[in-house]
């Protein structure tokens, strides 16, 4: 920590971090309005940092923290250590994940700022989820593949892509010569190069002007002030030691049959302002793709801890330098040893560690931590490709974010509708259902909510997302690879789950099947898969919610009046407001009566949306499209 703390400039220190920020935000919107691929120009599943000259992370802006808040500093040590003479002009690509990256399918651009000595003062970092990286199927998330070598991808590990601001132009045919959509690639890569030159040309100006000594001292005082805000935040916790569990729906692969039980254990030190999160009791790495990286094991951790503090702590790495991750190699949740496949480690295990995290500091003490999220990913997070007959049947590989899990209450609010996944902090945007069915010849026949579906409780989670869709006069080929369809979002502090994901299909004769979890369904016209995300837990009891917003909630559809009345104790009077008196009786009468008999099984809230025998459309509005 800096000596010269109690005098530090915060003014100063201020400005100088919102410049910092307004570069990141530059890289964001040049990616943003550039990039070719859906993924990156309509959901914004992407992130830009800059990472000091000593590996640190400095800025994120809103950059999704499963991507920058570990991983950028690990690849810019490797980034060193291959090629530790960087000259200006040079730019590299990176996705190996033994070496920092998150998972292959997101593919980096790590761009070194080089002052007129030749000296590297800090990394601009872009990291892009790619539509398509050359894997065996269309596919970036693949939670069968037994390694890295049965997805297929290519491996880049800070492979040098330009030269003097010019293209390697062997990189770019390689990539051509193996990813399905090289076009699509190209456009998405060169949105990259150009944020990550944005960058550049911005940090430059900021060298050049204050000179890059006063840039080191800021580098110093920032990190050192995060650091100094989070310790603390810390010493204002209660001390203990708590170990929470999950477990992660199974795999149809030998090894992960009956699913993945993950254990977290969690130390809370005020008097050091530290917290210590342990992940070695995992299991060793699994035969499929669900394995974390290092960068994603530590990061879901992180997210896991800065969800249930103080919101304006800053997040960087010297905030992080409070909490320690302990990892171990050749763990599902650790360092992955290659050929380990790490296909999924942005969502499934990334997803429940995080939400074990929270849910294990909120039983330090009420209003501190969440409940867990919503897991991931349904098939309105899939991963499409075929051929569009609108354009001279020309191929298409995209990867579509209509709607994923419900978010998880926490200790002041209900969850998050539009969540996404709690790894991408809601930085992440769905896709526009009318952009979407301008770009791909598909139709998006339904998209709402489903009423009780999210967990119970104080505050309450959100509730699971309804989408239906399928292909128009085409086949549409679809990969997703889901969790929670078993085990669901768990409460904390008495709050309950949340529903459970559900996959079908409904077949062009109206027939409604259920579909596997890992799915790979190849749609005719006429028929469409219907989506029905998971609910994100509860936050403390049910009987504890305001009864003001049970009427809110009744009236706006979110619940019914069984559960209001049946869960939440209320009852309305005949103009719908609350009648206080009768709740009281209502609740005490449901308090009295728990642990008495066994809980009565709800009523399944989706199975009532799904009618089999019927289309939710006419067969004349099918042929008219």
């Amino acid at each position: 920590m800096a000596a010269g703390a109690g005098s530090r400039d915060v003014v100063a220190l201020a400005v100088m971090t919102n410049r910092m920020e307004g570069v990141v935000r530059k890289m964001t919107n040049t990616l943003f309005r550039t990039a070719r691929s859906t993924l990156l120009n309509t959901a914004r599943d992407f992130s830009c940092c800059v990472v000091t000259a000593e590996h640190e992370l400095l800025v994120m802006a809103e950059s999704l923290p499963i991507h920058v808040m570990r991983g950028p500093d690990l690849m810019s040590r490797w980034l060193a250590h291959y090629h530790p003479k960087p000259r200006r002009g040079d730019a590299f690509l990176h996705n190996s994940p033994y070496h920092g990256n998150s998972h292959a399918g997101d593919h980096c651009v790590l761009v070194p700022i080089v002052d007129e000595q030749g000296r590297v003062r800090a990394t601009a970092v872009v990291k892009a989820h790619m539509a398509d990286i050359g894997n065996a199927e269309p596919t970036t998330m693949t939670a069968t593949a037994r390694d890295v070598y049965e997805e297929g991808a290519l491996i880049f590990n800070c492979t040098k892509v330009q030269q003097d601001y010019r293209d390697v132009q062997d990189i770019i045919r390689l990539c051509e010569a193996r990813i399905r959509v090289p076009e699509d690639w190209y456009g998405d890569y060169m949105g990259m190069i150009g944020a990550a030159r944005v960058g550049e040309r911005e940090l430059q100006k900021i060298g050049e002007e204050g000179g890059w000594d006063a840039f080191d001292r800021y580098v110093e005082d920032w990190l050192d002030y995060s650091e100094e805000r989070i310790r603390a935040t810390i010493r204002k916790l209660p001390a203990g030691r708590r170990t929470g569990y999950d477990l992660h729906d199974s795999v149809p692969l030998p090894g992960v049959e009956d699913g993945v039980k993950m254990e977290v254990t969690v130390a809370v030190d005020p008097e050091a302002g530290e917290i210590e999160i342990d992940l070695r009791n995992n299991p060793d790495c699994l035969p499929c793709g669900l394995n974390l990286t290092e960068s994603t094991s530590a990061t879901s951790a992180l997210i896991g801890v800065f969800n249930s503090i103080e919101h304006t702590v800053p997040r960087n790495s010297g905030s992080a330098r409070a909490i320690k991750v302990l990892l171990r190699e050749n763990c599902c949740v650790g360092i992955p040893v290659h050929p380990a496949s790490c296909s999924l480690a942005t969502t499934g295990l990334a997803e429940r560690l995080g939400g074990i995290v929270q849910r294990t500091l909120a039983e330090f003490k009420d209003g501190m931590g969440m409940a867990s999220p919503g897991p991931e990913c349904p098939p309105a997070t899939a991963s499409l490709s075929g051929r569009d007959p609108r354009h001279g049947d020309a191929p298409f590989v995209d990867m579509m974010i209509l709607g994923n899990s419900g978010g998880a209450a926490h200790a002041r609010g209900d969850g998050w509708l539009t969540n996404g996944e709690t790894s991408d902090g809601g930085s992440m945007m769905r896709d526009s259902t009318e952009v979407l069915e301008l770009l791909r010849p598909i139709r998006v026949w339904a998209d709402r909510i489903v009423p009780d579906t999210g967990g119970d409780g104080r505050f309450r989670g959100a509730p699971s997302l309804y989408v239906e869709y399928g292909p128009i006069d085409t086949e549409l080929e679809v990969h997703y690879a889901a969790d929670g369809t078993v085990n669901p979002a768990l409460g904390a502090r008495g709050g309950e789950p949340g529903a459970l994901l559900r996959p079908f299909m409904r077949r062009a004769d109206g027939e409604v099947v259920e579909l596997d979890p890992w799915g790979h369904v190849i749609l005719k016209s006429g028929e469409t898969i219907i989506s029905i995300s998971s609910a994100g837990g509860g936050y403390g009891p049910a009987l504890e919610r305001d009864p003001e917003h049970v009427r809110h909630d009744l009236a706006d559809g979110w619940i019914g009046a069984q559960r209001a009345h049946d869960t939440y104790g209320v009852v309305l009077n005949g103009d719908k407001s609350v009648d206080l008196q009768a709740t009281a009786a209502r609740r005490a009468e449901l308090r009295s009566a728990a642990g008495e008999a066994a809980p009565r099984p709800r009523e399944d809230a989706v199975l009532r949306l799904i009618e089999p025998g019927s289309r939710i459309w006419s067969t004349d509005v099918l042929k008219e499209t």
